[in-house]
């Protein structure tokens, strides 16, 4: 598995206690990362409805209003500079915080896949899945296929996914990886049977307490967790997709990332 860029093992505190490996506490970082900029991408694209409804609606009523009365056109003043402002804000500060994730640099080279499948499991089972209880299994159909990408951001998106199903999961719980390859692309899976039960204060937590916990409200239209935004950037950048699939409470939960084993030029 690829180290981090200052390749040191030094531990780092983590919650209840737990410490975690330098390289833990990177991916942990970079899931944050792509986290915040994918609820800002949210705020920003559910807000400009609002904000351009509020606009249009100005216009509706400076026609409705008296052009002579000082103080409705005041107020039809106000409105326009108050949603200018915030669309400003939103290109200022949202929209240009989230230029660090936005456009992903890739790093191509053809690799191995099944060594990363192997490797990763291994680096969540010691870096968390033990101490929680929780067992992590391989089943893989792949043999000596290779692709074409960035070998340490999918396997950043591959921990992602291990990790969160590890956290969503209860004590004694199994979360299976499951991985085949079709004639253009690779899948792979991570299912988990997810619980609703409140956390133990007691176990290690690597995620964000407040990302696990919005990841068990119930999803509008389709969206991912947040806290697994870095699993659909990195595969999209790929030219892939990443899924994330509804499940009822003790029932199994599935995240799928596809790549294709010829990635386009990065983007």
């Amino acid at each position: 598995m690829t180290t981090s860029s200052t390749g040191s093992t030094s531990a780092q505190p983590v919650s209840s206690g737990f410490a975690v490996s330098e390289r833990t506490a990177h991916l942990r970082a970079e899931t944050a990362l792509f986290m915040r900029d994918y609820v800002l991408g949210l705020a920003s694209h559910d807000l400009r409805g609002p904000l351009n409804a509020i606009h249009s609606w100005a216009y509706v009523l400076e026609r409705k209003l008296d052009a002579n009365d000082p103080n409705s056109q005041r107020a039809i003043t106000g409105i326009r500079n108050g949603v200018d402002q915030q669309v400003k804000l939103l290109e200022s500060i949202v929209d240009a915080t989230r230029a660090e994730t936005r456009s992903l640099a890739l790093t191509y080279a053809p690799f191995p896949l099944h060594p990363l499948l192997d490797e990763t499991a291994e680096e969540v089972r010691s870096g968390l899945a033990r101490m929680r209880g929780v067992e992590v299994v391989v089943h893989s159909q792949l043999a000596t296929e290779q692709l074409n990408g960035d070998r340490e951001r999918l396997a950043q998106a591959l921990w992602v996914m291990l990790t969160f199903a590890v956290e969503a999961s209860l004590q004694g719980a199994t979360v299976t990886l499951t991985s085949r390859a079709d004639a253009t692309s690779w899948h792979t899976a991570v299912t988990y049977e997810t619980s609703a039960a409140p956390d133990d204060s007691t176990l290690p937590h690597v995620l964000e307490a407040f990302a696990l916990k919005q990841a068990r409200e119930p999803r509008e239209a389709n969206r991912i967790a947040w806290v697994l935004a870095l699993c659909k950037r990195v595969a999209e950048a790929h030219g892939g997709g990443f899924e994330q699939t509804d499940a009822s409470e003790n029932a199994p939960s599935t995240l799928a990332l596809r790549v294709p084993f010829s990635a386009p030029a990065a983007r």
